[in-house]
């Protein structure tokens, strides 16, 4: 990316650490999870020091996931809310995946498919959370009993699978569409990128620099 280009503020650096907190602690949950999930993995337990410590700390990794994740959710479910914009958006997909997005309706700060993320993970790190409670035998074991454990063990896993699913659907996107990572590493993103996939967003921070309202 050129230095000389004109920039735009996506991100501050506490919404940037928030966001980087999720996601590494997405990433040592499904390494830590699938070790336990299946004989064939165990040996990734070597990375957190062995079965015992990882299953000790596994639960303990999946309260931090929560935590970090409120503090995302909290910051950005209003901008993630559904609109009128996200029809035409998903009506426009084609155009968009084809990177043909002169005649797309213009955007917010987040599309439908980037709200779908946020959804689908607000969802499924609630039954995460929800499902290991009931299997965390240390501290909740005297109040389920042996059938509940085992249907939550069978819902912790198959939301686990989606979890990971659509995190790789969610960086995949992000290196799909150039110029994205800039947004979560260095919180700008260049006026070119924002006026092409995010339009609308622009016009509203334009807006705001206008009107000397801080940044988000």
């Amino acid at each position: 990316m050129s230095e000389h280009r004109p920039t735009v503020r996506r991100y501050t650096a506490a919404a940037r650490a928030n966001h980087w907190v999720t996601a590494i602690s997405l990433i040592l949950l499904a390494i830590s999870g699938l070790s336990l999930f299946h004989p064939d993995l165990f040996f990734l337990t070597a990375l957190f020091g062995g079965g015992q410590v990882t299953r000790m700390i596994h639960p303990w990794i999946g309260v931090v996931l929560v935590v970090s994740f409120l503090g995302l959710f909290v910051r950005f479910f209003k901008l993630n809310l559904p609109t009128t914009d996200d029809a035409q958006w998903v009506k426009a997909l084609p155009d968009v995946i084809r990177g043909h997005e002169e005649g797309v309706p213009e955007i917010g700060k987040y599309n439908a498919g980037q709200k779908g993320v946020f959804w689908g993970m607000s969802i499924l790190i609630l039954v995460l959370i929800s499902s290991g409670l009931v299997i965390w035998d240390q501290y909740f074991y005297q109040y389920t009993t042996i059938e509940q454990k085992r249907i939550a063990v069978l819902i912790h896993a198959i939301a686990a699978v989606g979890a990971i699913v659509i995190w790789i659907v969610h960086v995949y996107a992000a290196i799909w569409v150039r110029g994205t990572i800039s947004a979560m590493t260095r919180g700008i993103v260049t006026a070119g990128w924002a006026w092409r996939h995010h339009r609308k967003w622009l016009r509203e921070e334009a807006q705001k620099e206008r009107s000397g309202t801080p940044a988000e």
